[in-house]
C-alpha cells in the first residue's frame, strides 16, 4: 500500500489555467456550475435556451453522441421528426463564422475538441482524489472546494440524473481528500475538504465522520464533539434517526450526551 503522504509530496503537473486566464488567451469555455455560462476570448457570450441545452447535454459527454439520442432526450414529448427538427435549429443558432461550438457529421454530434467545460475539469479532479493522486494545494483540489451545483435552476429529468451522479461523485472526492489529508498530518486542508464535503451535504454521516476525523486527529476533541452533536441534532429533527455505531465508534470515550 502507497504511504499516502508520500502520494500528496508528488509533483504534479502545471495546473490549468483559470477561466479567466483561458478565456483572455482565446479559448472558448462553456460553464455548467452554477448556471449555464458560455465565454469567448473572456467575454460572456448569449445563445437562446434550445442551443444552450443542446451545448450542456454535449459538454456533460465525452463522446460522440447520435444525433436521435440527443434529439429524443432533449425533447422526449415530441414525435421523432418534430424533435430532429427542433435539434437541427439549436445546431443552426450555434453556428457562427467564427465560432465552432459542435463537431457535426449526419449521425453523431460530439462538443469541438477546443471547447473547455468546468465540470469536465471538476470531474477529472473529483477522480484524481478518489485515486489519492490530488495535490492538495493545487488547482485541481481547489475546483473541487468551489464546485457548485450542476445547472441549478434546469430540472429536466436528464439534468437531474447528470446532476446527482456528479454531486455523488464530488462528495466521495472531497471525503478521500479529507481522509489523505488526515492521514499526511495537513490538519487545515482535511478540515476545509471536509467543512466542504458537510455543506455538500449536511445529512450525509459519512461527510461528517471524515471531518470529525480531521479533528481527532489533530487533538481538537471539543470541535469533534461540537461537530457529533450538530450531526446528531441534524439527523433526529429531519429524519428521526439516530448517528450509526460506526460514528458512535469513532467518537471514542468522548461523552455524547
Amino acid at each position: 500500500m502507497r504511504d499516502k503522504s508520500t502520494v500528496l509530496r508528488r509533483q504534479y503537473p502545471p495546473r490549468k489555467p483559470t477561466r479567466r486566464e483561458s478565456s483572455e488567451d482565446g479559448v472558448v469555455r462553456v460553464g455548467l456550475l452554477q448556471g449555464f455560462e458560455l465565454f469567448v476570448r473572456g467575454r460572456p457570450v448569449s445563445l437562446p435556451l434550445s442551443s444552450q441545452r443542446v451545448l450542456a447535454f454535449l459538454a456533460l459527454h465525452d463522446r460522440p453522441l447520435q444525433r436521435l439520442y440527443v434529439a429524443g432526450t432533449l425533447w422526449l414529448n415530441s414525435t421523432d421528426a418534430r424533435a430532429g427538427g427542433s435539434l437541427r435549429t439549436a445546431l443552426w443558432r450555434l453556428r457562427t463564422p467564427s465560432l465552432r461550438l459542435v463537431e457535426a457529421s449526419a449521425t453523431h454530434l460530439e462538443l469541438a475538441e477546443h471547447v473547455e467545460v468546468d465540470v469536465r475539469e471538476t470531474r477529472a479532479a473529483a477522480e484524481q482524489a478518489i485515486r489519492h493522486e490530488i495535490a492538495p494545494d493545487g488547482e485541481a483540489a481547489a475546483s473541487l472546494y468551489r464546485a457548485g451545483e450542476l445547472l441549478p435552476d434546469w430540472c429536466e429529468d436528464w439534468i437531474l440524473i447528470e446532476r446527482e451522479r456528479f454531486r455523488q461523485l464530488q462528495l466521495h472526492a472531497l471525503e478521500t481528500l479529507c481522509a489523505d489529508l488526515t492521514a499526511a498530518g495537513a490538519y487545515t486542508e482535511a478540515t476545509r475538504a471536509g467543512l466542504a464535503a458537510v455543506e455538500g451535504e449536511p445529512l450525509r454521516e459519512s461527510a461528517h465522520r471524515a471531518l470529525i476525523g480531521a479533528y481527532l486527529a489533530e487533538g481538537n476533541p471539543s470541535e469533534a464533539l461540537r461537530q457529533f452533536r450538530l450531526f446528531r441534532g441534524l439527523l433526529r429533527d429531519k429524519l428521526g434517526l439516530e448517528p450509526s455505531p460506526l460514528m458512535v465508534e469513532l467518537m471514542g470515550s468522548l461523552p455524547l450526551r
